[in-house]
Order: structure tokens, then sequence, then C-alpha cells
């Protein structure tokens, strides 16, 4: 009896010993000993090859061409204003548009803008999982890849056993030892009076135990521009593609965090780390208090000693294609911006979280089974506000920026649509922009009165 429960033992203590030797102890120095380097290479090799023997399939069993995914979706949308697209609708007229009449043609443009929508939804393709060219060996869901070679299946099967029997064990543990050392490490820290070793030592626990988290998602990140990286006493925004995000940039600096207060083992991860880190947790009543929140975060950056705050402006997860629109808020607290883009690569898995789809728990599992987390974050040079620009305005600069540096679409839609109605007032926002555009130099208050009587004739006719 004693032999059998010796062998398990043994293996125990040399699983632990590996791990410990060749995984914490590095990660938490921020070492790396590149192995995992080199899987990646592997990797890459292996679906290369995997990419042109699907294609070899396929042209050996259809004379049909597969067609490609459209890099801009299915609609061509030319992308002009309102006044030139309506103004190719009426090329055949001899008013003008600046001459304030109605021209039943107008009605098209929405017709056309309506069913474009219905085909091809700018908005909620942005919260499903981005289309790969060719199989990743990570899912059999798509039927072209249900069987393309004897290899290429011996290949599939042997990743979902590494994958799920070697890999998935690992992360696992090291995740739940990152998680268990940040609960207590920052809970005997906050016990430390308020001084210079006290922030040392939060900091110190913060990047060991996330860079412990980030080994455990088999995470390749390369960071660029390091010069720019946020400083103290500034606000850190950046494109939300996944709750990973946070472990992604922390490996390379502290910040402090801001969110809602949470229940369960998410509050006691959060009542640990603001023992010792001055995060900004807020209560689900205080979350409706704008001013609530506007008046703490203005405090936390006066304070040039804190760590930079972490925001996220969209509000929500984008599927690692786009950045959509930017809440405001954020940009009106004042101080240094720091913007940061986040790109993954998804041929080694999707990093995007679809709330709707997934809970937490099912999209950690589908991470810790896929090959691996590799993503590019670039910082960006820090921005201010300019004389005379609001805080949209601003916004929308910074975000620009962001899509810019990564390679990501600008999209002007608020990410709150993946769950809401369109707001009455961008409705308004059409509604006035083509009133202005009809009724040209006139009044305001005969144009907006003028503006009811034709909204109403293209609503009836559309």
């Amino acid at each position: 009896m004693e032999n059998c429960l010796r062998q398990p033992v043994v293996l125990l203590q040399v699983w632990f010993s590996v791990m410990i030797g060749f995984i914490m102890i590095p990660a938490m120095f921020g070492l790396s000993l590149g192995v995992t380097s080199v899987y990646i290479q592997i990797l890459v090799k292996i679906l290369e090859w995997a990419t042109l023997r699907i294609e070899r399939g396929h042209r050996e069993r259809s004379t049909l061409p597969v067609p490609a995914p459209l890099p801009f979706g299915l609609i061509q949308r030319e992308g002009g204003s309102m006044e030139q697209e309506m103004g190719e609708l009426r090329r055949y007229r001899t008013q003008s548009i600046s001459r304030g009449e109605f021209a039943l043609s107008d009605s098209f443009y929405f017709y056309i803008k309506g069913l474009e929508s219905i085909v091809d939804d700018q908005v909620t393709q942005r919260f499903s999982s981005e289309e790969l060219v060719s199989w990743n060996l990570l899912t059999r869901t798509n039927h072209n890849f249900h069987y393309i070679s004897l290899r290429l299946t011996v290949i599939w099967g042997l990743g979902v056993i590494i994958r799920y029997c070697v890999l998935f064990p690992l992360r696992i543990t090291l995740a739940i030892i990152g998680l268990t050392w940040l609960v207590i490490g920052t809970t005997l820290v906050g016990f430390l009076p308020n001084k210079r070793l006290k922030n040392w030592l939060s900091e110190l626990v913060h990047l060991m135990c996330y860079r412990i988290c980030a080994r455990g998602l088999s995470a390749t990140i390369q960071y660029h521009n390091k010069e720019n990286k946020p400083q103290k006493g500034g606000i850190c925004v950046a494109n939300h593609t996944s709750p990973i995000d946070i472990v992604i940039l922390a490996n390379d600096g502290c910040y402090a965090m801001v969110g809602q207060s949470h229940g369960g083992l998410m509050g006691v991860i959060q009542r640990s780390m603001v023992r010792s880190c001055p995060h900004v947790w807020f209560e689900r009543s205080e979350m409706r208090d704008r001013n609530a929140v506007t008046s703490r975060l203005r405090a936390h950056v006066a304070a040039k000693t804190n760590l930079p705050i972490l925001i996220f402006p969209e509000g929500t997860c984008i599927n690692n294609t786009s950045v959509m629109m930017f809440k405001k808020g954020s940009f009106e607290i004042g101080g240094t911006i720091y913007p940061v883009a986040i790109k993954y690569d998804p041929r080694f898995g999707d990093a995007f979280w679809n709330s709707a789809k997934y809970n937490m728990v099912n999209y950690l599992l589908r991470m810790m089974t896929s090959w691996a987390i590799v993503v590019n974050v670039w910082y960006l040079p820090p921005m201010t506000r300019r004389e005379g620009e609001d805080a949209a305005q601003f916004a929308n600069r910074v975000k620009s920026a962001i899509a810019h540096q990564g390679g990501l679409l600008d999209m002007a839609w608020d990410g709150s649509l993946k769950r809401a109605k369109v707001k009455e007032e961008f409705k308004e926002q059409q509604q006035k922009m083509y009133s202005s555009m009809v009724m040209g130099k006139k009044g305001r208050n005969s144009q907006e009165h003028l503006f009811c009587i034709h909204h109403s004739c293209v609503v009836n006719r559309v």
C-alpha cells in the first residue's frame, strides 16, 4: 500500500520541482529560458504545414475554389458623407441640395443604409470570434475541416493530448499558485505602515504574481516603445479584447485597477489587493453616480506618487479586429493620457471573450487549452487635451491613434450596443445632419420646424 502511494507522491514532487525551478522562479524575475519561444516557432511550422495541406486537400477534392473571407465584409461601402451619397442619388435632378427642397430620391439613401445594416451589420460582427484564413488545429466545428488527410488528423489528435493532458494541468497549477500568492502577498504587505517599503513590496508582489499567471497562459508578449510606458499619476487607456488584458499589461509594470466591487472569489482578491495598493473599487450604487466616480479618480490622479490608473474606455470586450467608441468620462478627469494598443495573434488562440456565449470559467478553460497567447503591446506617446478640445473629441483622437498603431478598424459605434438598443441621440444626430443639409443656411427655428416635416416625409416613404 505504501509503495502504491509513494509513486504518486514522487511524481508530484518531480512535477512541482520542475515547475518551480524552470517556470516559476524565472517568471518571478522576468526571465525566460527560451522554451516558450522554441515552442512558438515549432507551432508556426506546424500551422504553416497544416495550411498547405488543407489547401492541397481542397484542390484535390473539388474543382471549385474555396472563397477567402472578405477583408471588409459583404458590403463594399463607399465611405462618403451623407451629402456626397445623396448628391449621387440626385445627380439626375436639376435642383441643388443647398436649395432646401426635399427630393424623393433622398429616401433611397435611407433604404440603402438600412439594407446594408441588415446584410452586414458593422456592430454585431465585432462581438463574434475573429475569422481565420485557415484552420489552426483548435476546433472541428467547421465542416470544411472534418477530414483532410490521415496525417493532419493524427497531428490534431496529438495536439488534443498535449493541450489537455500536459499544458492544461500545468497552466491551471500555475494560475492557482499565482492567484494564491497574490492574495497572501498583498494581504501581508497591507499590514506594513504606509512607507516606501510597502509600495516597493506591493509592486514586487503584483509583478511576480501576474508574471506567474502569464506563464500559466503560455503568454508570449512583445512590448514596443517602452520609453512611452505610463508614469505614476497618469491614466493608461487601452483597447479591450479580453479580461487577461490586465495580466498582459501588468507583466511590464504595475497599475491601479478601476472597477466594480464583487463578491465571492473575485471579492476576496479585490479586498486583498486594495490593502497594499490604492486600487479604485466602486460599489454598484457608486458606479451609477458619475460625479462620485470622477471625483475619486481625480483624487487618485492628483497624487503623483500613485500608480497609473488602467482604464478600458470601450467598456466591453471587442473581438481583436476593431476599436469602438471610447466613453468620454475617462478623458474628463484631466492629467496625462498614456495610450496603449493591444493586438493578439489569433493563430494560436482566440483571446476574445464573448460574454454572451461563455461565462468566465468556460472562457478561462478555453484560454488554458489553446496553443498559446501571443500578443503585441505598443506604448504610444503620452497625449494631453488640446485647447478648445472637448472630452469626446479628445477620446476620439486617442482611439484613432490606438487603432492606427494596432492595425485595428476605427469604429465610431458604441460598444454598449452589444446589449442595448441604439440611443435616441444617435438617431437625432442623423436627423439633424439631414436637416442641416437640406435646409442649408436658413434660420435655426425654421430649420427645426421644417426638419420635422421633411423627416416625416422620409419616414412615410421609407
